[in-house]
């Protein structure tokens, strides 16, 4: 997926500003592709280049015009095809995995701490999605459309942070019998 993709489902919810593209980038789909302000303005350019999204210029008292970015027919036509394509199967890419078959040449200690970190950014991941989920989705059978597709998004991540913190804990309990048994 390119950040194009990215932009014009932002878009395809509601139009914006560079700015509030930005702000939705950190608000929810930057959970699942992340960009900069400065890549975001650069690829609006390139959309709008290319006829994919148009903008209305909104005059602002002292400050410059805003641009208001909307997606066009032919941004919503990549969309639809975009959209149908296959998408392959990521390759696993885990640093940490790879530090875990090193584990041997460092102090161990340290990777256990390491880990220990890493399960907590991915705990405290976990609830911020369940957070979402309860806040936002109360009633998931009774879904239908963007909300839908939305909730199908958000419980990927609950399901993907949930194993994440299964792993670290299986992990730990591996690595802190190791430790145990160095004693």
């Amino acid at each position: 997926m390119a950040l194009e993709h990215a932009i014009l489902v932002s878009l395809s919810e509601r139009p914006g500003t560079g700015y509030e593209i930005g702000q939705q980038f950190v608000r929810s789909i930057g959970y699942f592709w992340s960009a900069t302000h400065q890549q975001i303005y650069r690829t609006l350019k390139k959309l709008h280049d290319d006829g994919l999204v148009s903008f209305e210029s909104v005059s602002q008292d002292g400050r410059p015009d805003k641009k208001v970015y909307t997606i066009s027919d032919a941004g919503r036509e990549v969309l639809s095809e975009w959209v149908v394509t296959p998408t392959p199967l990521p390759p696993l890419r885990s640093e940490l995995g790879v530090k875990l078959r090193a584990a041997e040449f460092g102090d161990l200690s340290q990777v256990v701490k390491q880990l220990e970190e890493h399960r907590a950014e991915a705990a405290a991941s976990l609830e911020l999605y369940r957070g979402f989920e309860r806040d936002y989705y109360p009633e998931p059978d009774a879904l239908h459309g963007r909300k839908l597709h939305q909730y199908l998004v958000l419980r990927g991540g609950v399901r993907v942070t949930q194993g994440t913190v299964e792993w670290c804990d299986e992990v730990l309990a591996g690595l802190r019998r190791e430790l145990d048994s160095q004693i």
